[in-house]
Parts: C-alpha cells; structure tokens; sequence
C-alpha cells in the first residue's frame, strides 16, 4: 500500500475505526493484518482482549488508527461488565465502525444483538466484514454475505460495505483499508510515521507473557490469567554491544488449586511460557531479555472492583 503514490488532488485523511464482534470472531487477527505486525494478542479463546489496543495504519493518501475492542458478550463478572462499557464507550468515539462475522459460522443471537445495538448509533457508517473466508467453501461464504446483508435490513439500515476477508490468508485486507479510507474525515495525521501502535511498551510485554500463559491450559482457565509487568530495567555494568533488560512479571490467577495448572510439573509449563514470550518480546523491543515469571494468588480478582483496580482494569 505505502507504494502507491498520492494523486495532487485527493484530499488526505485520518481517524479511527474500531472493529466490533462477538468473541474470537477474528479481530485482533484483522487488526494485526493490516497494521503489517502484531499489536494485539490472539488466541482461540474467547474474550483475549480485555482492552482497546491501538494499530495505526500508514497510507500515502490516509492515517487509519484501528482499535480493536473486547468481545461484545453476555457478562458474568464485573470484569465482562467492564470489558462491555469499554465497547460501548468506543463505538461512541470513533469515526466508522467494522462488525466482524465469522464466514464460517452462521449468524447467532450474538450477532444480531450487536447488530441492534449498533442500529442505534444513526450517524456513524457501519461496515460489516465477513471474516475468516479461508475456513468457509463458496457456497457458505456466498450465503453468509447474503444473511449479513438482510441483517442490517431487518434492523433497519444499510451497511456502507460488507467485505469477505482472510486476514490469516491476506485475502482482501488491502481492499478493506481501501474501503475504509474513504470513510474517514479530512485531517493531518493523529500519530508519527512509523508509529505501528500507542500501547505503551510495558503493557504489550504483559499481553505477550499472557497470549503464551493461554495456549494449552484447560478451558475455564484464561479469563482467570492477568499478568503485570512490574519492573522492566536494564542490566547494569553490561557491556554497550551486549545489552540485556530485566523484566519481572507476576501472572495472576484467582484460586490456589490453578497455580498447579499454569505452573505444571516440575515448573515445565511455566517455563514454556517464558520461553515462548521472551522470543516475542524480544522481537518487539529489539534487544535480549532476562524474564522472570512468578503466578500469584489475586482471589476472585474478576469480581472485586479492587483487585481489578490494582490489575489495571
């Protein structure tokens, strides 16, 4: 895309578009795709983002700030109350909305209560995007873009696109940002160039140490999972061309029978997640890293307003 050259006359754009959906219906995948690197942890868990993440996409004709939210979901802890407010309270800030829908799996209950709600947001353009197309034949993908359509009619308004794509495949992500550009208003760019996100580094370091805690755990496990990075620092008396930081981080879960589950025999899964992290993080700050892990006991922190405090949310 960066390529492409500007003609004299188009005029240049710049906002914020924030993709909406169930859980796990590709968000955060999208999100990585057309920033061109991951700013937002992914996993095939629902409900991995508990917060707005930020990927800012660089045009010659547009800036496009992306803000991938939380799934939209029927809450049973004060965090999924949360998680809903910081939905809602984005869907009112941003200048164009994306719903994403699975090709692969038919329109539920979920999706249609999304759907209502964003019937009441009259001005913003609505876009809806049909995800993960490389897991749906032509027929199904061809039906789902036909139930999509009738959805937004049923509720009464019109989509401003509905667009197929693969973001694992790369399929069509270009033509999304081309169709959302456009959708933009008129203004000077809201970041730097070279900026990819505003998530301040410390915060991307505890999503990766918790994007790696997810994999492989039992199924009522990784909303129990928070992670805070509680000190990142340099090593001291290390030679210039031999760098290392320090990163300490606590991994928290709500009962004392999990610690066992994160943990694993001998301390083996543990120390998998710290492997599998530590290379992540190291890719996104650019420089070797010592991480010391240690999981801790936060009781029911998804339901006490102070824990959820202290954890940040």
């Amino acid at each position: 895309m960066s390529a492409r050259t500007q003609p004299a006359d188009t005029p240049y754009r710049s906002g914020f578009a924030c993709f909406v959906g169930r859980p796990n219906a590709g968000k955060s995948t999208l999100t990585n795709a057309l920033v061109g690197q991951k700013v937002a942890i992914t996993s095939n868990r629902p409900q991995t983002t508990r917060h707005t993440v930020r990927g800012i996409v660089h045009r010659p004709d547009a800036q496009l700030v992306l803000v991938d939210t939380p799934g939209l979901h029927k809450p049973r802890t004060l965090l999924g109350e949360r998680l809903n407010d910081v939905v809602r309270t984005t869907w009112a800030e941003v200048d164009v909305i994306g719903f994403c829908l699975p090709a692969d799996q038919k329109i539920g209950p979920g999706d249609t209560f999304i759907a209502r709600e964003l019937a009441g947001i009259k001005k913003t353009p609505k876009v809806a995007i049909v995800t993960k197309t490389d897991l749906a034949d032509g027929q199904t993908l061809r039906e789902q873009l036909l139930a999509v359509d009738r959805l937004g009619r049923d509720l009464g308004f019109e989509w401003a696109e509905i667009v197929p794509v693969s973001a694992t495949a790369g399929d069509q992500v270009g033509l999304l940002a081309d169709l959302l550009v456009p959708l933009l208003p008129e203004g000077p760019p809201l970041y730097p160039e070279g900026d990819l996100t505003d998530e301040p580094e410390q915060v991307m370091v505890a999503e990766l140490i918790r994007e790696a805690a997810l994999e492989g755990v039992r199924d009522e496990l990784p909303h129990s999972i928070a992670v805070v990075v509680e000190e990142m620092l340099p090593r001291e008396g290390r030679p210039e061309n031999r760098p290392l930081l320090d990163i300490h981080a606590n991994l928290y879960i709500e009962r004392p029978s999990q610690k066992g589950i994160v943990i694993g025999p001998k301390g083996a899964r543990l120390k998998e997640v710290g492997m599998k992290s530590r290379t992540q993080i190291e890719a996104l700050l650019g420089t070797p890293v010592f991480l010391d892990l240690h999981v801790k006991v936060a009781k029911d922190w998804q339901r006490d307003p102070k824990q959820l405090r202290k954890l940040g949310f």
